[in-house]
């Protein structure tokens, strides 16, 4: 039995997919399914029951992931126990970042770590906050940065900043001039939305429930490309404060503030409780913090 044989049973409990669970573990299908079977024939049982376009976990099967999960973290542990005797500041640091805080925080977050901990570079992955949370499980990254609520067990949130929303709309759109858009008038106006997935999307549909009624709004991955469709005069959107600092201004783009109350959202920092680099959470954290405070100033 191997720890990546372990890595391998978790991915494909999770994603129910072989295929998946391989492109995750950035490995062959075939040479995952070869090694789910040889842990499957060591420990003579089932893991898994295989359908043509799902598997599911046997009850063996379940009792058992929890316990690969247990496994792979302390295993992660130990070189993270290790570094820290050394020098909790010293060596890469894992972290996670949600699509759509990665490209507008990142930037000033950066240049204020290297400053507090210039030993410590970042292993980066951005990713759906629902892929980030198995990561953090599993040990794959130490530290993730999502947006609330976020409480997975045995993982530690810690609040660092509010961001709040603005409706983004086409220059020479009749909400160009409005001092303030009400959430329930933005259904009407063609709005475009992040995909299935996204915590933003989410979020924004909470904001307005009226968007819920429709399934043909426009969606894409990206809020640099829901820019560029607001741009182009296809529709309105929703966009955090931070997308919207001159940085990433566009004439062709028209921000509107929402009336009171004003949605927001919280980002947070999230690590396992058992992660024994804290020095590490701790200047990562006061580094999001004051990057968030240089872009507030920058943001119109």
């Amino acid at each position: 039995m191997t720890l990546n044989e372990l890595r391998y049973f978790v991915a494909v409990a999770y994603e129910k997919n072989f295929g998946r669970a391989a492109a995750k573990c950035f490995v062959s299908q075939p040479a995952l399914s070869v090694a789910i079977q040889k842990l499957e024939e060591e420990l003579g049982i089932t893991l898994f029951e295989r359908g043509k376009n799902e598997v599911n976990l046997t009850p063996i099967g379940e009792r058992l992931v929890e316990l690969a999960h247990k496994v792979l973290e302390d295993a992660a542990n130990i070189k993270e126990i290790a570094q820290a005797g050394r020098n909790q500041l010293e060596g890469p640091l894992k972290l996670g970042v949600i699509f759509t805080v990665a490209p507008y925080l990142l930037p000033d977050l950066i240049p204020t770590l290297h400053e507090a901990a210039p030993d410590m570079p970042l292993e980066i992955e951005e990713n759906l906050t629902e892929n980030l949370e198995e990561a953090l499980r599993v040990g794959r990254i130490d530290v993730a940065i999502i947006a609330l609520p976020f409480s997975p067990p045995s993982i530690v949130t810690e609040f660092l900043y509010k961001e709040p929303f603005r409706v983004v709309v086409p220059r020479g759109h009749k909400w160009c001039g409005r001092q303030s858009v009400d959430a329930k008038e933005i259904a009407n106006e063609n709005p475009i939305l992040l995909n299935v997935g996204h915590c933003f999307r989410d979020q924004v549909l909470d904001a307005c429930p009226e968007l819920n009624a429709d399934n043909h709004m426009p969606h894409t991955n990206s809020l640099e490309t829901i820019r560029n469709m607001v741009a182009s005069g296809l529709g309105i959107s929703v966009l955090p404060r931070d997308a919207l600092t001159p940085k990433y201004h566009s004439n062709l783009v028209i921000p509107v503030p929402f009336s009171d109350p004003v949605p927001f959202r919280h980002i947070a920092l999230a690590y396992r409780k058992s992660f024994p680099r804290e020095k590490a959470v701790a200047v990562v954290k006061e580094a999001a913090i004051r990057s968030r405070e240089n872009i507030v100033l920058e943001t119109p």
